[in-house]
């Protein structure tokens, strides 16, 4: 009972702060998402340096790992926000990111290549992923708030169906095992529907009106399967560690990864395919 106080309160707060920052865009600020940008640089760095801490990174790769995370975020963000500034920070984050490789010339007990593949792996399956989220929500707050609202129904709908359907005969049909035990094509199914759902009710509602309702139905259907798809590698990155959870940031929630995982796939096809491409066609 405790457990489920904690991790409820947890979730609440973990919920209101997102929703908060993608609300609230003070005027002092020109109406932009300052507080959303802090907020997820903020949880990046944090990203970066669980996944650093799991693959038993120096302190040093681990340091300039979170530096490039943060010069990543804020040069996308100035980017995507139309500020000269950006040319400057992405000057910075190449030369963070070639003085990282550089140093290992200096270190002869660290194994260069596999450090080097940490980096970069990090900066690409982490950083860039949370620091494409302000391409989203410069795009429209709204789709960024459908895009989490997605991820969390999904989450909970795969939950629901997969327990019902658990308790029939025959039980769950298992995805994938030895990756993760938990999931279920019945709950993967599930949770396809609820997103199906959810999507049409963001179109309703105006959310994602201006896509049409095939494509706000699409949108809400690729959320659901790179979500899932997220989740399911970083479940298969901590099998093979031989971990339960990616840290312990949020009480009952495990770490940062553990509850952002299914946004790092997420994330880049909402932005390539539902804000980037379509300005292109």
């Amino acid at each position: 009972m405790n457990n489920f106080f904690t991790r409820t309160l947890s979730a609440i707060v973990y919920a209101g702060l997102v929703i908060g920052s993608i609300l609230v865009q003070p005027a002092c600020f020109g109406g932009h998402p300052l507080l959303f940008g802090v907020l997820m640089m903020i949880i990046s760095a944090l990203a970066v340096r669980e996944f650093h801490a799991l693959v038993n990174s120096d302190i040093k790769t681990t340091t300039y790992a979170m530096m490039a995370g943060v010069l990543l975020f804020a040069t996308l963000y100035f980017l995507f926000y139309g500020d000269f500034i950006w040319r400057g920070l992405l000057v910075a984050y190449v030369a963070i990111m070639l003085l990282a490789l550089i140093t290992h010339l200096f270190r002869p007990q660290v194994q260069p290549i596999q450090s080097w593949g940490n980096l970069c792996a990090g900066q690409m399956m982490i950083a860039l992923p949370f620091a494409l989220m302000t391409g989203v929500l410069m795009h429209s707050k709204w789709l960024m708030l459908a895009l989490f609202i997605l991820i969390w129904v999904n989450d909970s709908g795969a939950y629901i169906v997969g327990s019902l359907m658990a308790k029939r005969k025959g039980g769950n049909h298992k995805m994938f095992p030895r990756v993760s035990p938990a999931k279920s094509w019945e709950g993967l199914i599930g949770g396809f529907i609820f997103d199906l759902i959810a999507g049409y009710v963001f179109f309703r509602i105006g959310w994602t009106a201006d896509m049409g309702l095939t494509n706000s139905l699409f949108f809400a259907l690729a959320v659901g399967v790179f979500g899932t798809l997220g989740d399911l590698m970083e479940s298969l990155f901590k099998r093979t560690l031989g971990v339960k959870d990616s840290g312990k940031f949020m009480p009952g929630h495990g770490g940062v990864l553990d509850r952002f995982d299914s946004l790092l796939l997420a994330v880049p096809v909402v932005y390539f395919f539902f804000v980037y491409l379509p300005t292109l066609l």
